[in-house]
């Protein structure tokens, strides 16, 4: 199944329904069709056709939908592009993608100016919200365009989005993703557009990440309703769940800890809220504890992936969320709520050693999948292509193991893994013996070099306002729940962890600032 059957079908059985609702304006599903036939028909005079690749620049907003549904419709390639990349990134990725035309929002058309004379292949440029410099303006394009349907003969393996990940060190990569990447996971995983169903979804995770495309298609497929956000911002996200009654949100963790700790959170109606999917960087065991019992009306769904892998690859569903039971139960659902889940149906996951050995329960090892859903490879880059998916199986570059029940615990990523003295120390699980102690609000684990032990362990850690913890107690606080190795040898107090916008803390800056002076004590 390809991805402009998605909108073909909602638009066809339920075209009175609301597809989108932003800034005031509400468009439906047969005037949202309608729009993208007409920015298909001007994607295919600029002489955009199968296999071109069309790139978009923005903030969340309408012309984000429109553009990509038009893209595939036209059989050409979608490159959606980080808004906060620095212009030689930008540079970068257009230049590598080889863009034919580019979308650009009004607050971005200096940025694209600075680097517009070396982008040899953008033959088009539209400026949407307005009129820019050198651009074709995006309505009047629209207005002048012809509404009838045309598509492009698609087939389910051809590429739709090239997707630019944040690399931790260089420029990024682009992950080609198929069709069929996108509709194995529709098709087995989200109920089909129903005309009497009105479902409301909640977008604010950025449409350049994974988590924003994945969601934003899946509402499509769906016949949601999506309530569109430029860019979170917590109070506006809970107005606009009161007023719009919306059912279904997706976050990631450093959201939700915005909204439980926002002043208003408790004044605010969000009783609405069905189902809360999280994910993207990893959830503190606390913030989704507090979640949990200020959100009783709410299902949590943990959703864990990356984009190499199109979507959702493991899953820890609702009722692993309910803290009820026996004491005995309800310890072991707190282990599992720490959890990454199970794999879904359509994957297969493994742990998986140096050598390419699968691991046992409880050993940590890289995880790693194999499904339909996999992205085709890293566009021009088949030396990185090979180095990630061997055999078939997809190296995600994070470690992991099983329990005796089959969950899945995250044990950091590989580049980040501490060797002491010839131990292995997983920072994850540092963290979140750090992140349990009262007077901690968040913290990230680093290795530092020693003459000694060759590296030891290092906390970044923030306090919680007015605590006067010091880095000693927070030290034999590690040192009376890990084994002596782990606890950290120094600690760093700081205002706040470098996050990337989906809330990952940004380990490299971390190691860059605090990493190289290993004479650092606590």
């Amino acid at each position: 199944m390809n991805t402009t059957e998605f909108l073909a079908i909602a638009s066809a059985i339920c075209p009175d329904k609301e597809a989108l609702v932003f800034e005031g304006q509400r468009i439906t599903y047969a005037q949202l069709a309608e729009r993208v036939n007409r920015l298909t028909h001007v994607l295919q005079k600029l002489g955009v056709g199968k296999g071109d690749r069309v790139a978009f620049l923005n903030v969340n907003c309408p012309h984000a939908t429109e553009a990509y549904f038009a893209t595939a419709k036209a059989g050409a390639i979608y490159v959606p592009l980080n808004f906060r990349a620095r212009a030689d990134e930008l540079q970068y990725m257009i230049d590598t993608a080889g863009v034919k035309v580019l979308f650009v929002g009004e607050r971005y058309v200096p940025l694209v100016a600075q680097v517009r004379q070396r982008l040899p292949s953008v033959q088009g440029f539209i400026s949407m919200e307005g009129k820019g410099p050198g651009c074709q303006e995006y309505e009047a394009l629209l207005a002048e365009s012809n509404a009838e349907d045309e598509s492009s003969d698609i087939a389910d393996d051809d590429t739709t989005i090239i997707m630019y990940t944040a690399g931790t060190t260089g420029f990024p990569k682009g992950v080609m993703l198929t069709h069929n990447s996108f509709g194995v996971y529709m098709t087995n995983n989200v109920t089909p557009a129903d005309p009497d169903t009105v479902e409301k979804n909640i977008l604010t995770v950025p449409l350049y990440h994974i988590a924003g495309m994945q969601a934003q298609l899946a509402a499509i497929y769906g016949g949601r309703t999506i309530v569109m956000q430029r860019q979170f911002d917590a109070a506006e996200w809970m107005r606009l769940v009161e007023q719009e009654r919306v059912d279904r949100a997706m976050m990631v963790p450093t959201m939700l800890k915005q909204l439980l700790e926002h002043p208003d959170f408790k004044q605010r109606d969000l009783s609405s809220l069905k189902v809360i999917t999280y994910g993207a960087a990893p959830m503190p065991l606390e913030v989704i504890k507090r979640a949990v019992k200020a959100l009783p009306h709410a299902r949590f769904i943990n959703a864990f992936g990356q984009t190499e892998s199109a979507s959702t690859i493991t899953m820890l569903g609702p009722e692993d969320h309910v803290l009820e039971g026996t004491a005995e139960e309800i310890d072991k659902k707190l282990r599992h709520l720490s959890s990454i889940g199970k794999p879904m149906d359509d994957v297969v996951i493994q742990i998986m050693d140096e050598e390419g050995n699968f691991l046992p329960t409880g050993e940590v090892g890289e995880i790693v999948a194999m499904g339909p859903r996999l992205m085709s490879g890293y566009w021009k880059d088949a030396e990185k292509t090979q180095a990630t998916i061997v055999d078939g199986w997809l190296h995600t570059g994070d470690l992991g193991y099983t329990d005796e029940d089959g969950y899945i615990y995250l044990a950091g990523r590989a580049k980040d893994m501490i060797k002491r003295g010839g131990e292995m120390v997983s920072p994850e699980e540092v963290e979140n013996v750090l992140q349990s102690h009262p007077a901690i609000d968040e913290a990230a684990i680093i290795g530092v070099p020693d003459d000694t032990w060759g590296e030891v362990v290092r906390a970044i850690a923030v306090k919680k306002a007015h605590s006067r913890v010091t880095a000693q107690e927070l030290i034999e606080f590690c040192h009376q729940r890990l084994a002596s190795y782990k606890k950290p040898e120094s600690v760093v107090f700081v205002d706040e962890l470098p996050r990337n916008p989906m809330g990952k803390v940004l380990k490299r800056l971390l190691r860059e600032q605090y990493g190289k002076d290993y004479k650092l004590k606590a």
